[in-house]
């Protein structure tokens, strides 16, 4: 299998464990800001105890673990909206927010990848728009401002994405992780002192909630994103992100079958989810050419 090839099945792979995240979102009663607090606490301190780590952060020049700390700040301001959308609108909404993501990557990464802007990648993301066009006309108004909250999420994404994948360089993937993990965890502790008391990022979770986070960490966060990781080195940022417009199915299927989402949006939300879906099958036949210019100079793909 060839390096590509092998960076597509994790990419996959990531994809359906982070398509439970949504769930757990939703089943977990902690709010939006302690629930992120405590999944990367928990991810952080995991590594941290695992001396491999600590040798190879201290191998690390000190400029790249501070900008590894920096992407770790806007991954958590991804899950902290990401997560709060889920609590002001449903799982199934959040997670289709996420499809938004190509669309602002084919903005973002040729600023930090610092290759030429191709209308091609601009079109693949256009593509995803009306599918999300009807999953916001699928749903009551009162879930509006979770959907705004959505998009603002999806941009995080992309900023973290295309971050990652212009300083990941030869990092191992499991040091990077904990690194920004931790550098979340610290970003929102800081935060915690400026916010009202029943807002406070550590607040003690309940015993089905800490299972829950447990189960959110390790399967859904440690796992994928080193796995996510490791495939940028053969991906660019906006394939991996058009691959993970699949992730909204594994949602939505789940959310319907585990927390009865289907009776709180209308049928349009899931043509919506439909046009989603065949844009991320059809991406591999549409970028084979995307693909074919991997070797024009300046090219990170």
């Amino acid at each position: 299998m060839s390096p590509r090839s092998k960076a597509w099945v994790q990419i996959h792979v990531c994809t359906v464990l982070w398509g439970f995240t949504a769930i757990l979102g939703k089943l977990i009663t902690l709010a939006a800001l302690p629930l992120v607090w405590w999944r990367m606490l928990l991810v952080s301190a995991l590594l941290v105890s695992w001396p491999p780590f600590r040798r190879g952060v201290r191998a690390m020049p000190p400029r790249l673990v501070a900008i590894y700390g920096g992407i770790g700040v806007v991954i958590a301001a991804h899950w902290v909206t990401f997560y709060a959308s889920i609590k002001l609108a449903n799982a199934s909404v959040a997670a289709t927010c996420m499809a938004l993501t190509p669309v602002f990557l084919a903005f973002v990464e040729p600023f930090t990848a610092q290759h030429r802007f191709d209308p091609r990648e601009l079109l693949l993301g256009l593509v995803a728009l009306p599918g999300v066009a009807l999953v916001v006309g699928g749903t009551p108004d009162s879930m509006r401002l979770g959907i705004a909250i959505g998009a603002v999420s999806a941009f995080a994404v992309a900023m973290f994405s295309a971050l990652n994948k212009r300083f990941l360089q030869s990092s191992d993937a499991l040091t990077v992780t904990g690194i920004e993990m931790a550098a979340g965890a610290l970003a929102i502790t800081v935060l915690g002192p400026l916010l009202p008391p029943e807002h406070v990022p550590w607040q003690l979770p309940g015993a089905r909630d800490a299972a829950l986070l447990a189960v959110l960490a390790i399967g859904c966060t440690l796992l994928p994103f080193a796995l996510w990781l490791i495939a940028l080195r053969n991906l660019s940022a906006y394939s991996t992100a058009l691959a993970i417009n699949m992730e909204p199915v594994y949602a939505v299927l789940l959310a319907s079958l585990l927390l009865g989402e289907r009776h709180e949006v209308a049928p349009t939300f899931y043509v919506g989810v439909a046009l989603v879906v065949a844009v991320a099958f059809g991406h591999p036949l549409l970028t084979r050419r995307i693909h074919a210019d991997a070797t024009i100079p300046g090219r990170l793909d």
